[in-house]
This record gives structure tokens, sequence and C-alpha cells, in this order.
């Protein structure tokens, strides 16, 4: 009777499991919550929903990490979730590709003479007249520098996981972390100084969507990356095994990417070549 239930197969067959349908009640909690919010109710319902939803990815991913430990994971399972980070990514390409359309299409269309809000908005120029843009060279640099370097500590960690080398990977994440939350600091320090708003004009609105989807994204990586700290502390990963770090790399090489072309774009280009590019 054992041999007639036993695995002869590389897949893994998910139990049954109660996260789908706790998940699915918890979002619909708080997208009631959202409208409820939206129309002047207090914020509670909301927060229950998001409550629900962390809950439901904490629980959901402590029973993925305990089936890895289990031996479900094979190489075939470990290509298939590769597949599926890979497929994530792309997806979150597409979203950033959205904004950096929005944000050109009002750069090269700003007098456009079929847009006549636009060109009320815009005065026919971009950057809008009245609107004092960032200077790329001060924070938005010390922002570039930060997350390139933090792409080299995580590559660093990811190396030294390879060879074993559990000092490497442990520094490399601690400083990956440290600059991802710097990165958050200063982008918050940034923003406070800003001298535009995000209301009342379409520059501050697809400034402030892209660049703080982007500053959204270092935040989720950071928090991670600090877990897969507290599971290479407690010795989880191992040369062979270790997609969890690997997909927060991948994850966070493709933020770092991001942030080179909202700085050559909006910060570089946005500020001193767009406007003559308008005209």
């Amino acid at each position: 009777m054992a041999d007639s239930h036993a695995k002869h197969h590389d897949y893994h067959l998910v139990n049954p499991s109660p996260w789908p349908a706790i998940g699915a009640s918890a979002v619909f909690i708080m997208a009631i919550g959202a409208i409820m919010y939206f129309h002047g109710s207090q914020p509670w319902i909301l927060l229950i929903g998001a409550v629900g939803v962390l809950y439901t990815m904490a629980g959901w991913w402590r029973d993925v990490v305990r089936e890895a430990h289990a031996g479900d994971h094979t190489q075939v399972v470990q290509l298939h979730l590769r597949y599926g980070m890979i497929l994530f990514i792309a997806s979150e390409v597409m979203f950033f590709v959205a904004w950096f359309w929005a944000y050109f299409d009002a750069a090269f269309f700003a007098g456009e003479v079929q847009q006549i809000a636009r060109t009320e908005l815009t005065g026919g120029v971009w950057p809008p007249e009245g609107i004092a843009t960032f200077d790329p060279w001060h924070l938005p640099l010390l922002n570039t520098l930060i997350l390139l370097t933090s792409g080299t500590t995580v590559t660093w960690a990811h190396h030294a996981l390879l060879h074993n080398d559990r000092d490497g990977l442990k520094w490399g994440l601690i400083l990956t972390v440290t600059l991802g939350a710097l990165f958050t600091g200063v982008q918050a320090y940034e923003y406070s100084h800003a001298a535009f708003s995000y209301g009342g004009h379409i520059y501050g609105a697809t400034f402030f969507m892209a660049t703080g989807f982007h500053g959204f994204h270092v935040i989720i990586g950071t928090i991670f990356l600090t877990v897969c700290l507290g599971r290479a502390l407690a010795g989880h990963f191992t040369p062979r095994q270790h997609f969890g770090f690997e997909a927060a790399a991948w994850y966070w090489h493709f933020v770092d990417v991001v942030w080179l072309f909202l700085f050559a774009c909006i910060y570089v280009w946005g500020a001193g070549a767009g406007a003559g590019a308008a005209h």
C-alpha cells in the first residue's frame, strides 16, 4: 500500500490550503473598506482587510518555505518557480511602462491642440510653466549611487552563498537592506522639499506616480531582503537550494534598472532637454 502512494514524478502536488479562501476574503473586505473610506467612512474595515492580506501573505509564504525544507521543491519545481518570478517581473515592467507612457505623452505633446485642458495646465511647454523641477545632480544622483551600490552588495551576497560563504552572505544582505532603507529616507526627504505637489497639474501627477511607485517597490524589496537575511541567519539557504533569495535578488536588480530609467528620463531629461524638446 505504501508503494502505491509513493511519488514517482518531479512535480509537487500542493496539499489543500486555506490561504486562497482567506486571502480572497481579506481582499474583498479591504476593497469594501476602501470604497467606504473614499465615501467618508472611518478606515477600520479597510485596515482589517489589509491585516488579513498581510496575515495571508505571511502564512502562505511560511508554508512554501516549509515545503522547500520538506524536499518538495525539486529541480523541476524550482525551474517553474523561476518561470513564475520572471513572468511577475515582466508584469511589473509593463506596470512602469504605463507611467513612462503617461509622462512622455504629456511631455512630447504638452501643447496638443486636441487636448485643450492639457494646454491650459502646461502652458504648452514641458516642464509646465511655474514648475521648479529637482536638480538631478543633487539628491537624485545620490539615490542613484545608493541603489547601484546596493546592486553590487546583493550580487556579492549571492556569490557568497554559491560558495557557501556564510559571512559574505550575511554582510552582503545587511549592507543591501541598509542601503535600501537609506534610499527610502533620502527619497522621503526629497519629497518633503518638492516645489510642486501631486494635485493640480499633470507634471506632479506623473512625477509622483512614477517615482513614488518605484519608492514603494524599494520598500517591498527591502522587506523581501530583510526576510531573506533572517532566513540566511537561520541557515535556510544552501548553495543548491535558495530560490527565495534568488527571487529577491532578481527583484532588487529590476528595481535598480527601473530607477536608472527614471533618473535619466524624468530627472535629467525632464529637467533639461525636455523643456527644449517641447518648444
